[in-house]
């Protein structure tokens, strides 16, 4: 099992900060913002009330009743408390819906780019990974034909996130649609939907491929309260699924962690209980987000060989920069002494050399399944990101 390519990048930039190295991390996953007051609040007032014992394995009813109360006000998806599992972070939540309904040999579709872990888990389930392209001049967006012609009898899942990670790019309803109508017509597959970055989504209203009654049965609904509610370390994940689904996942969670944390759940319950369309919470950070997005994406318009697109959604930019592979590092480039290359050879050397030689972690594409790009996070300051693409920028024109 390989590791994780995001954690390992955001790993060695803090390790070069730790020896001096001025380095701007874009890299992470992780918003910059602090948990919402109230949510603390519940927290400290769980611990106050004892909240201090083994919880039921699927999550606190009051809970599963929050989200699912959640599911009905946010995205009008009807979800008993029996179809819900509450897990120690979404990617828990994924790991057990793979392990639940993929045998060995078992088909897994996913659309490039991905998210790094959505190859990993289905290995790890010795699924057959079977990949489909998305591509810049699409939005990174595969298409009902692409699928269709993807899908065999073997088939037995296919993943995907909207907003999307590492791309920022937005399913609409109408491309759900269009392919829920094509899963529809293989009974056999089910499709984990990774909804985790919902509340940063800059083009309207939030759309889940579950609304489609005709396609709800073969739906698992991924979502969380990492990203939109700033809660990485709380670690709450959560799926809403078919009852078979639901119980598998809950029977599987009892054999690894049993419940997760009684003081984080906690302080979700607050968070499901946030009106999403009222928080100035959510709004607020949203704003930050899309006057960020604005900013970066006019910066990276004016690098050399960035050849970019507007994100939807999420923190992310995707941009295609194969154009800069074959061109020769600076002679003098601290990439070069430590790799011993004259050359970026693709995604990974452009990662490395601007973390070497610019001090700007980023994470190369080809973790994601597509080495054509770059993945760059904004979740960070203003100030920092125009170094940061300042950085980048002197870097690229240093390449000869």
């Amino acid at each position: 099992m390989a590791a994780s390519e995001t954690l390992a990048m955001t790993a060695l930039a803090r390790e070069l900060k730790e020896k001096g190295k001025d380095v701007i991390s874009l890299s992470i996953g992780e918003p910059d913002f602090n948990t919402p007051e109230t949510v603390k609040e519940y927290a400290k007032q769980a611990i106050d009330d004892n909240f201090t014992h083994y919880p039921p394995v699927p999550g606190y009813a009051d809970l599963l009743k929050a989200i699912s109360h959640k599911f009905k006000r946010d995205n009008n998806l009807d979800y008993d408390t029996k179809q819900i599992v509450v897990s120690t972070g979404g990617k828990q939540s994924i790991y057990q819906v793979v392990m639940a309904l993929v045998n060995p040999g078992d088909e897994v579709i996913i659309p490039t780019p991905y998210w790094v872990s959505y190859r990993a888990i289905a290995e790890m389930a010795e699924g057959k990974c079977v990949y489909i392209p998305a591509k810049l001049e699409n939005d990174f967006k595969i298409t009902p034909e692409q699928l269709e012609a993807a899908i065999t009898p073997n088939t037995k899942l296919m993943m995907f996130s909207s907003p999307s990670n590492p791309t920022g790019m937005v399913y609409t309803k109408e491309e759900l649609r269009a392919i829920a109508e094509v899963v529809a017509k293989h009974p056999q597959m089910m499709i984990m939907s990774d909804e985790i970055y919902e509340h940063i989504n800059f083009v309207g209203g939030h759309e889940s491929i579950a609304q489609f009654d005709f396609i709800k049965d073969q739906v698992v609904t991924v979502n969380g309260v990492a990203k939109g509610f700033a809660m990485t370390g709380w670690r709450i994940g959560f799926i809403g699924a078919p009852v078979e689904v639901a119980k598998a996942c809950s029977k599987l969670q009892g054999q690894i962690t049993s419940a997760t944390g009684s003081i984080s759940q906690r302080a979700a319950l607050r968070a499901m209980e946030m009106d999403p369309k009222n928080s100035e919470d959510i709004i607020g950070m949203r704003n930050i987000f899309k006057q960020r997005r604005d900013l970066v994406f006019g910066l990276l318009q004016e690098i050399p060989g960035f050849e970019v697109r507007m994100p939807q959604g999420a923190f992310y930019f995707f941009p295609k920069v194969n154009t800069l592979y074959g061109k020769q590092v600076p002679a003098d480039s601290e990439f070069a002494k430590e790799y011993g290359k004259t050359t970026i050879g693709d995604s990974k050397d452009l990662a490395f050399y601007l973390l070497l030689d610019a001090g700007v972690s980023t994470v190369q594409g080809s973790a994601f399944g597509d080495n054509d790009c770059i993945r760059l996070s904004y979740a960070t300051s203003e100030e920092k990101l125009k170094e940061a693409c300042r950085r980048i920028k002197a870097a690229v024109e240093a390449l000869k």
